[in-house]
């Protein structure tokens, strides 16, 4: 188990590193904004659960693989769009975004998941599924109120609670099923919820003001 949490902590560091440098490609930022704000969002959610779980220190700064993963890729991707390889704004470089949030989104709900079950406590299924979730947006909205954006989990699509729907469906098929089969479920429900959302435009309702100026939707 412990390999496979390792190998959905390395998909969701590179994914969410990939999510993180989009963003600041986006918001113009320089080659080192980027790579600090890829490291954060490949990294931040694995923190946040590591001090909920009393992990100290957290996982990040005792094995610097994460991090050397999240600076690469940052890195590459800045690269990749300086030297018009992936072109800025385009319909590829939006979906490329899209999957690698939504990837980054699953992979970490369900791997901090399998990292509070792996702690010799017993932790009630409640603070699980709630350290699965922290875990899966918390690079995001730690990406979000770095780039000066509302946090995404609040403002577009399904996406925290896709996380929700991933971590109760792996909490509920991890003991008849097996974890193995849970995880790969969990992170599918995520994915597919994401997808659906996305191409239907699904949002939970919120109150407009109408006094406020009308702004543009930024893109993500």
């Amino acid at each position: 188990m412990d390999t496979l949490i390792f190998v959905l902590e390395i998909i969701g560091v590179t994914a969410s590193a990939v999510s993180g440098a989009f963003t600041a490609i986006r918001k113009e930022m320089d080659a080192f904004g980027v790579v600090i704000l890829g490291l954060t969002t490949a990294t931040g959610g694995g923190i946040i659960r590591d001090l909920l779980l009393g992990i100290t220190p957290p996982r990040t700064f005792r094995d610097p693989t994460y991090a050397i993963i999240a600076i690469a890729v940052s890195i590459i991707t800045f690269i990749a769009v300086y030297l018009h390889k992936l072109h800025y704004g385009s319909k590829i470089y939006d979906r490329v975004m899209f999957m690698m949030d939504t990837i980054g989104l699953a992979a970490y709900t369900v791997s901090g998941m399998g990292v509070a079950y792996s702690q010799p406590e017993n932790y009630g299924v409640y603070l699980i599924v709630f350290v699965g979730v922290i875990t899966g947006v918390g690079g995001g909205v730690m990406r979000d109120i770095f780039a000066g954006n509302r946090p995404y989990i609040f403002v577009k699509h399904i996406y925290a609670l896709a996380s929700l729907a991933g971590a109760a469906c792996f909490a509920l098929l991890r003991g008849p099923a097996g974890e193995r089969p849970a995880i790969i479920a969990g992170m599918l429900v995520i994915i597919v919820i994401r997808v659906l959302s996305a191409h239907f435009k699904w949002n939970l309702p919120k109150i407009r003001n109408e006094q406020e100026e009308t702004k543009p939707n930024e893109k993500r």
